[in-house]
């Protein structure tokens, strides 16, 4: 049975990352719980799908990005994943706090930790180096 639940984790991961790469949002949306948690990069945390589409609208406004050499690891009984990514992006639009958007080229190193319920994503909480992303962008 673990072997089928690691598995089964690993699948929705590997969606959800292949969603965001496609720009498929309404993808990626359909793979959260309706309550998903979502613990922003060194911020707040958000609750709800609902929540997670408007970041998802927030991101979309101003950057665009493409996860590559993405490495999916998932526990024995399929109820955490956590994955390790290399974002390769572009700066479009000015996001609030941060350095004015110049279509700046960036390259960042991040990764991703889940909570699996029921066949759906329950939690996503995001890490990447903000400094190191304002020192590329700034």
């Amino acid at each position: 049975m673990t072997d089928a639940a690691r598995t089964a984790a690993l699948a929705l991961v590997e969606a959800y990352y292949a969603a965001f790469n496609a720009g498929d949002r309404d993808a990626m949306l359909a793979l959260l719980t309706d309550d998903v948690v979502h613990d922003l990069n060194q911020g707040a945390r958000e609750t709800g799908r609902e929540a997670f589409a408007a970041f998802l609208r927030r991101m979309d406004r101003s950057y665009h990005e493409q996860l590559r050499d993405i490495v999916a690891m998932a526990g024995a009984d399929g109820a955490r994943a956590a994955a390790e990514y290399v974002v390769h992006g572009r700066y479009l639009a000015d996001d609030d706090g941060l350095p004015p958007a110049r279509g700046q080229a960036y390259v960042l190193p991040g990764g991703a930790f889940f909570d699996i319920r029921d066949g759906r994503i329950a939690r996503v909480t995001n890490y990447y180096n903000l400094e190191d992303w304002i020192a590329q962008v700034g």
